[in-house]
C-alpha cells in the first residue's frame, strides 16, 4: 500500500506495471487509466450489440467486453468486431472452444478464469492460440469463483484467497511463456477488494483491472465503486477501470470518468458544479440542472459549467466557471469566465444558456 499523509494533495505515483496492448490501446507502464465497460445486449444480435458499442464509445468507453456464452455468440463476433470503434474483449467461462472461436474471430483480448475452462491441455490450447496472435488475456478472479481448496485453506473468499487464485492461474500461463496478462480481483466488498489488490501489487507487476463487482443499482453502485476504485487509484493502483452498475452501461462510463476527474488523473467532457438547493432557491434549479446536464452530455471537450440557485454563493461560484448560471427570483444571470454576459427570465434561461454554450464552443 502506498504511504500517504494528510497533506497529500495528489494521488501517489502510479505503480509501474508492464505494458500490454489491447487492440490499439496501450495499458499499463504509465499509460492513462483506461475506461472499460461491458455490453448487456445479446451478443448473438449483431445489430443491437453494434449499436450499444457505438453508444458506449460516444460516452467515452475505450475498451468493451462482450459475453460469449455459446457458439452462436462466438460466430457473431467477426461482424461485431468489423464495425466496432473500440477494442473488443471476449468474456469466456467454462468452454475453452469458445475462447478458440473468439480468437479466430479476431477479438483484441480474452477474459477467462483458466481454472474453469477445462483441463491443462485445454488451457494450453487457448494460451497457444492467444500467443500466436499476440492477444492478451485477463485473468479474472471474483469472490464467487475462488477454488474450493483455497476456500478451505483460507476460510472463505478472503483477499489472500483471491490473490492465491490469481497467481495460480498466472503460473499456468507463464509456464507457456505467455506474459500478455492483465489481472482483476473483484469482490462486492470494498474492503476485501482494496486488500486483495494491495497484496497482489506486492507480488507481481502485471497490469491491474480494477472495479467492485456486483456493486448494485445506481446510488449504491456509485458509492461503492467510487470508494473502492477511488482509493486504489489514489494509491497508484489500477490500469483499467470498470464501474459495475445494475443499469445502463453508459452510466458506468460517466461515473468512471468522474472518478478519474475527481482525482486529477484524466478528464473528459464538461464538469458541472451545481448547488444542492435550499430555502433560498427561487427557481426550479433541479430541473434546470438536469436540462443543462442533458445538453452537455454529448460534448467531450473539457471545460467547467456552474449552475447555482441563489445570490448568496451563486454569482461567486458561477464566476469561477467557464460558463455559469446564477438563479434569482424567476430569472437568472449567465456568466462567462467571470463576466455577466446575459440576463434572462426563468422560462428562457435554458435557451439563453444553450445559445451562449454554442458561441463558446465555436470559439
Amino acid at each position: 500500500m502506498a504511504a500517504w499523509t494528510t497533506d497529500q494533495t495528489a494521488p501517489s505515483p502510479r505503480s509501474l506495471t508492464r505494458t500490454i496492448a489491447v487492440g490499439d490501446v496501450l495499458i499499463g507502464g504509465g499509460q492513462p487509466v483506461r475506461v472499460q465497460s461491458m455490453t448487456n445486449s445479446d451478443t448473438r444480435d449483431v445489430q443491437a450489440t453494434g449499436r450499444q458499442i457505438q453508444d458506449l464509445a460516444q460516452a467515452g468507453c475505450e475498451i468493451v467486453r462482450l459475453a460469449v456464452p455459446d457458439p452462436e455468440a462466438a460466430q457473431a463476433l467477426p461482424a461485431i468486431k468489423k464495425s466496432a470503434p473500440l477494442p473488443v474483449i471476449a468474456d469466456i467461462h467454462f468452454q475453452h472452444h469458445l475462447a478458440l472461436m473468439s480468437l479466430e474471430a479476431g477479438v483484441d483480448g480474452l477474459r477467462i478464469n483458466p481454472g474453469n475452462i477445462g483441463s491443462p491441455r485445454k488451457v494450453q490450447e487457448v494460451v497457444r492460440s492467444a500467443l500466436e496472435r499476440q492477444v492478451p488475456i485477463r485473468i479474472g478472479v471474483n469472490s464467487g469463483s475462488v477454488e474450493k481448496d483455497l476456500l478451505r485453506r483460507f476460510g472463505g473468499p478472503v483477499p489472500e484467497a483471491l490473490v492465491e487464485s490469481a497467481l495460480k492461474h498466472v503460473l499456468l500461463l507463464e509456464k507457456q511463456q505467455f506474459h500478455l496478462i492483465k489481472i482483476s480481483l473483484k469482490s462486492s466488498s470494498v474492503l476485501n477488494t482494496l486488500a486483495a489488490y494491495r497484496l497482489l501489487s506486492q507480488r507481481c507487476d502485471y497490469p491491474l483491472h480494477i472495479g467492485i463487482t456486483e456493486a448494485g443499482t445506481l446510488v449504491r453502485g456509485i458509492v461503492k465503486s467510487s470508494l473502492g476504485c477511488g482509493l486504489l487509484l489514489w494509491e497508484g493502483l489500477g490500469d483499467t477501470l470498470r464501474v459495475s452498475l445494475t443499469g445502463d452501461p453508459r452510466d458506468e462510463i460517466l461515473v468512471a470518468w468522474e472518478i478519474l476527474r475527481s482525482l486529477g488523473l484524466r478528464a473528459r467532457g464538461p464538469e458541472i458544479v451545481s448547488c444542492p438547493t435550499c430555502g433560498r432557491t427561487e427557481i426550479d434549479l433541479i430541473g434546470l440542472t438536469r436540462d443543462v446536464e442533458r445538453i452537455l452530455q454529448p460534448i467531450s471537450r473539457v471545460f467547467s459549467v456552474a449552475v447555482m440557485g441563489c445570490p448568496v454563493n451563486g454569482p461567486g461560484e458561477a464566476r469561477e466557471a467557464d460558463l455559469g448560471i446564477a438563479g434569482g427570483k424567476g430569472k437568472g444571470l449567465i456568466f462567462r469566465k467571470g463576466k455577466v454576459i446575459r440576463k434572462a427570465r426563468e422560462d428562457s434561461l435554458l435557451e439563453a444558456f444553450q445559445e451562449e454554450l454554442n458561441f463558446y464552443l465555436e470559439e
